[in-house]
């Protein structure tokens, strides 16, 4: 191996510069003060785990993103963490035991044997916010609410918001009585918006031509608030599991919307991502310019059965590293003061009070001639008549 391939990192992981970590911790630290304000606890799972207590209740998806490794210790199988909300989960159920609604929220490291897209991470920086106990629309409109407001805070610009429901298209197979490989074959094909291949599906199926129609009709409702009016005129004869997943949709839209600066929502009736997942409403925020989802959410009750308690469950999560990149936020300007080396009790304790106060003090090592904005400082501590002052460096 050649010197330069010894520094190489693998595909997808990368490293953080001191200027991009900068804004990194910037956003975290205020995101982390934007949900404490609303109620939300941090938590800090852990990296690693036994598999089997990682991926209880956990999708297939998750188990083939996960990295494994053999604990030395037990001879036990251990996972790296893929993704942070199932070990939230667990904590609402098997530790916390609350009667009331838990908020939760986290920031951490997640690592994945795939990208979620060309030229994506392996190893995103994943943020979260987490409410358990309540199943009412109330609660998912806090959550999409809150991942608003986030977006907003990150300076994410023309920020688009989709919702959906899972109930839609689940109501909709279940009356059309698809068996199991055509329900698959038909949600692959509304995934791509291949209407082409909806219909062949539905042609070589025995359902109700009124079933067929109505599945059909999915990847014609996506727009504005109209959508939901027009789905209810189309779907008359629809099962009670759709209507009342629209009426779910229709109850979290209105509590969003009498937000103070909300922005419009839009829905998309055949939005499926996640489906094995959420058992509900489902969210996501793009932004133009980008190929992907920014930010996911959405509804996943009975997440907690595995760990022995079954609660309702909403939340939404998003690699925070994706966001500052395409984030108008601009790195906080480093600053600081560079202090000269040296014994004098006075600078010392000059140095110490002004690091007190928060203040950024470099001390210059010996043998360092270089200029002070090479340590990021645009002051210096210099003595004036027996005193030790801040100067601008000029």
């Amino acid at each position: 191996m050649s010197t330069k391939e010894r520094w190489l990192l693998p595909d997808g992981v990368e490293e953080i510069l001191p200027a991009e970590a900068r804004r990194v911790e910037h956003l975290r630290r205020r995101l982390l003060d934007l949900f404490e304000t609303w109620g939300y606890e941090f938590v800090m799972p852990p990296l690693i785990e036994y598999l089997e207590s990682l991926l209880v209740g956990a999708s297939r998806d998750l188990d083939t993103q996960t990295f494994k490794v053999t604990d030395h210790l037990t001879g036990r199988l251990m996972g790296v963490r893929p993704d942070m909300t199932p070990q939230a989960a667990r904590l609402d159920a098997h530790y916390l035991k609350r009667g009331a609604p838990t908020r939760l929220c986290y920031v951490g490291s997640v690592l994945r044997t795939k990208p979620d897209g060309f030229g994506g991470s392996r190893e995103p920086l994943q943020l979260g916010a987490e409410l358990f106990g309540h199943g009412g629309p109330e609660a998912d409109a806090e959550i999409l609410s809150l991942m608003i407001e986030s977006l907003r805070l990150a300076e994410i610009r023309e920020a688009h918001f989709d919702l959906g429901h899972v109930g839609v298209f689940r109501g909709l197979a279940t009356q059309a009585k698809l068996n199991a490989e055509q329900e698959m074959d038909l949600f692959d094909a509304l995934q791509r918006k291949a209407s082409n291949d909806v219909e062949a599906v539905l042609a070589a199926s025995d359902a109700p031509a009124t079933s067929k129609r109505m599945l059909a009709g999915l990847l014609d409702l996506s727009g504005g608030r109209e959508v939901l009016a027009r789905a209810r005129k189309q779907w008359r004869e629809a099962p009670r599991p759709v209507t009342r997943a629209l009426d779910e949709l229709e109850a979290v839209a209105d509590r969003v919307a009498k937000r103070s600066g909300a922005p419009a929502l839009y829905f998309d009736l055949a939005e499926l991502s996640g489906y094995h997942y959420y058992t509900g409403v489902v969210f996501s925020a793009f932004v133009p310019g980008y190929g992907q989802a920014i930010a996911r959410g959405g509804r996943y009750d009975g997440i907690g059965r595995a760990f022995g308690r079954d609660r309702a469950a909403t939340g939404f999560g998003a690699d925070l590293r994706q966001w500052l990149r395409v984030s108008a936020m601009a790195a906080p300007v480093l600053t600081g003061i560079l202090a000269p080396n040296g014994d004098d009790t006075a600078l010392q304790d000059e140095v110490a009070r002004l690091r007190a106060e928060g203040q950024r003090v470099v001390t210059r090592l010996p043998g360092d001639k270089s200029p002070a904005s090479e340590s990021g400082c645009d002051r210096e501590l210099v003595k004036k008549g027996g005193r030790w002052v801040i100067e601008t460096v000029k």
